[in-house]
């Protein structure tokens, strides 16, 4: 607990949460501080070239092999799995309708890149080191809750199947093109590459998420203040125990896998996290119907500060016991 509790207030005190929580304050002050739309997207942009090209040269000094493989197939079968528990979990702890609560559960089985980038920066800051290859496991699991979610509305609804435009939304997202692309331009140009683009890939990085995370931290408090009546007692339980249920499968393959004990706890944040960019755009065209208040408030207003406030000090004291790292 010692090492948990002390984890969480470094944590607490980086930049990167403090910038989050002075963007919460922000939005429930209703200051009229904000960001510009354009400038909102051209850094969530920055961030993804940055973070996949940097986890493609790393892939590139390591090496294919099969763990690499095999973590990619956990990732995917953990992205798929996840929303079933979630959604069994939102049946019981909530009253929401089988739309509503299939749309939550596919959030929280794909998974938050900037949680991901955070329990990365916390690593980094204890000196843990984690497979660079696990950006690509992050590509990969974005996808898959998705089309779990549309089974468990199909299953009870005349829903129809995924058609050519939902296909199109899934694979060709943004988010997932320039992760995935820039995670091969680096596998392929390697430390060469990396070298001509350092300057502007390593350098400007923390600075650029911490403005990033002052603005999910206003877009969070928004969302707070604005849906409160929306979330019940069972909603806000649920938001917090998920994220710990979600860890304890990432954890388990983590560990089947033979991870670092880097590897093991950014693999249980990535089955902790809940998706607040991909997954909702995929939703407003597969299940129209969902209330969007709701799956965006619990993922990004509730889980998401959650992780990274408690949840990744947790995450990465939980991988050190178990990995001995």
């Amino acid at each position: 607990m010692d090492g948990i509790f002390s984890l969480a207030m470094e944590n607490l005190l980086s930049p990167l949460i403090l910038f989050f929580i002075l963007g919460v304050a922000a939005a429930f002050a209703r200051s009229d501080l904000t960001f510009p739309e354009a400038a909102a997207k051209a850094m969530s942009i920055y961030l993804l070239f940055a973070i996949g090209f940097k986890g493609g040269v790393s892939v590139a000094d390591h090496g294919l092999d099969a763990r690499l493989v095999l973590s990619l197939i956990a990732g995917m079968i953990l992205s798929a799995f996840i929303p079933f528990i979630a959604f069994f979990l939102l049946r019981i702890m909530s009253r929401l309708s089988t739309m509503d609560a299939a749309a939550v559960a596919a959030h929280y089985g794909s998974i938050s890149i900037v949680t991901f980038v955070a329990s990365t920066s916390a690593l980094t800051g204890s000196g843990i080191i984690s497979e660079g290859y696990m950006v690509a496991v992050a590509a990969v699991m974005e996808a898959p809750a998705i089309l779990s979610a549309l089974w468990l509305v199909s299953r009870k609804s005349d829903q129809q199947a995924p058609d050519a435009g939902l296909w199109r939304e899934i694979l060709l997202n943004g988010s997932i093109v320039l992760l995935v692309g820039s995670f091969l331009i680096g596998g392929i140009t390697g430390q060469d590459g990396m070298a001509k683009i350092e300057s502007f890939v390593v350098t400007p990085f923390q600075g650029v998420l911490c403005l990033f995370l002052l603005d999910m931290g206003l877009v969070a408090g928004r969302g707070l203040r604005n849906s409160a009546s929306s979330l019940t007692p069972g909603l806000l339980a649920f938001g917090v125990l998920m994220p710990l249920i979600g860890s304890v499968f990432g954890l388990g393959a983590g560990l089947a896998l033979g991870l670092s004990s880097g590897g093991v706890a950014l693999l249980m944040t990535l089955s902790a996290s809940a998706s607040y960019i991909a997954v909702p755009a995929a939703m407003r065209v597969a299940l129209p119907e969902a209330n969007p208040s709701i799956y965006l408030t619990m993922s990004l207003g509730v889980t998401f500060p959650f992780n990274l406030t408690l949840g990744i000090p947790i995450y990465i004291a939980v991988a050190r016991t178990f990995t001995g790292g």
